[in-house]
């Protein structure tokens, strides 16, 4: 059993920098290399993907990051953790595998695939016994939009990807696991901590939350002295360096751009956090209250004192639905008087739609430039402001309302106040709108599937 185990975040989201995982593995010494592919609305887009073609639903530039830098990991024996199958973890895995062996490296490692998390397909049956996979949020049942739905997923744990590394497996593959569980399950692997050692747990959960999202933890979007953070162009990704005793260090490669310090640490800490005395997650519960931070050298920080309480009895859910079309359009209005201009245009233009009779759930208008970040706290625009965007955009049911807003925009050039362009980007496009639908379903519904495969 190891003391001590490096595991490195090369991908925050899908589309994340590319090379990002390419020097974790080259530029020093790590374990693990754990790469986070998945948010909520990229399992409907994967789940489009997959309608329009069977072999897609995964993240494919996992696939060919696989063929760059797997002779690497091999030869290093570093393994890699990846929910990179999205909603067709199946395909991700025979992709990896030919690509694998292109590579020559047939026989001389296995895959690890972690399914069962997709009940897309079993919603009627969850309805039709009672679970009614109610929104967390607004209490409504699932029935209400279970005719528009898309996507649904349960999140798995720790606990499948460790059993995929208990089997030997080298590259572990995922659909909709947990961001924090893709680093605690290579901690309970090496480390051998029960399951109901809850602090441990925690220490590990809370070690793959500051690490979850790359270099936000290690000087990217970090926002206390954020001049003065050396060569973000080549910022570091944060590396995990964890103890058996559930402690652990965060820090990055050297030579690399970037900063860890407690100030970083500390932003991506609060990130999506909850209430931070009950973080849940399949694992455990942890209290990020008792979370301790101190200095452990240049670009290290020291993470201690964590404390965890028992699993609930349930998984969170992602659930995504069709919630009608939108269209946004933009012209900019130049000085002088331009957010003058831009509040004209937009009254003209809302007169046109009234008069159109469209139907519409929402018509919103930002002036970019002006007021679209803070709203009213920005106070009243300065007159001598140079430009200003306006941004006018209308979601609802009805696409054909939706469409004849599109060809409203481009008239207000010769039919509205002077000085406007900005209208390079031609018509606006009508989108569907996805939206989300969080639920709790028992535990003893979701049996998550492990299989391990030699190359």
């Amino acid at each position: 059993m190891k003391q001590k185990v490096r595991i490195a975040a090369g991908q925050g989201f899908w589309g994340d920098l590319p090379d990002a995982p390419v020097r974790q593995v080259e530029e020093g010494p790590i374990d693990y290399l754990m790469l986070d592919y998945l948010a909520e609305v990229t399992m409907s887009i994967m789940q489009k993907q997959k309608a329009r073609d069977a072999s897609a639903g995964y993240a494919r530039d996992f696939v060919s990051l696989i063929s760059r830098i797997l002779p690497a990991c091999v030869a290093r024996d570093i393994k890699v953790v990846a929910n990179a199958g999205g909603v067709n973890v199946e395909g991700c895995a025979v992709a990896v595998r030919e690509a694998a062996r292109e590579l020559g490296l047939g026989g001389k490692l296995k895959i690890g695939i972690v399914s069962g998390d997709d009940i897309l397909d079993r919603l009627d049956s969850f309805l039709a016994r009672g679970i009614e996979l109610r929104n967390m949020d607004t209490d409504e049942p699932l029935g209400n939009v279970r005719d528009r739905i898309q996507s649904a997923n349960a999140y798995l744990g720790a606990a499948p990807i460790v059993e995929a590394l208990s089997q030997g497996a080298q590259v572990v593959i995922t659909g909709r696991a947990t961001d924090t569980g893709l680093t605690l399950g290579p901690m309970i692997h090496e480390f051998g901590w029960a399951p109901d050692d809850w602090d441990k747990l925690a220490a590990g959960t809370i070690a793959g939350h500051i690490i979850e999202c790359g270099a936000q933890c290690s000087g990217g979007n970090c926002q206390y002295e954020w001049q003065s953070i050396p060569d973000l162009a080549n910022v570091g990704f944060p590396i995990a360096e964890a103890s058996a005793d559930g402690t652990f260090v965060i820090t990055k490669h050297e030579g690399t751009g970037g900063r860890v310090n407690i100030q970083s640490v500390k932003e991506q800490l609060v990130y999506e956090m909850g209430d931070p005395r009950g973080y849940i997650t399949p694992d455990c519960v942890a209290d990020f209250t008792t979370v301790q931070l101190a200095a452990d050298g240049a670009d290290r920080v020291r993470v201690f004192g964590i404390k965890g309480r028992p699993a609930t009895g349930t998984l969170k859910v992602s659930i995504s639905y069709s919630a009608g079309y939108k269209a946004v359009g933009t012209l900019v209005y130049a000085w002088p008087d331009a957010y003058e201009k831009a509040k004209a245009a937009d009254r003209i233009l809302r007169s046109r739609l009234d008069r159109l009779d469209l139907r519409f759930d929402q018509v919103l208008t930002e002036y970019v430039g002006a007021n679209a970040t803070h709203g009213p706290l920005a106070g009243e625009p300065s007159p001598d402001l140079a430009e200003v965007q306006l941004r006018l955009g209308v979601r609802g049911n009805d696409r054909q309302s939706i469409e004849r807003f599109t060809k409203e925009i481009a008239p207000l050039i010769l039919t509205g106040p002077p000085a406007v362009t900005g209208f390079a980007g031609g018509r606006p496009k009508v989108e569907e709108i996805v939206a989300y639908w969080p639920a709790l379903i028992p535990k003893s519904e979701i049996t998550a599937r492990v299989e391990t495969r030699e190359v």
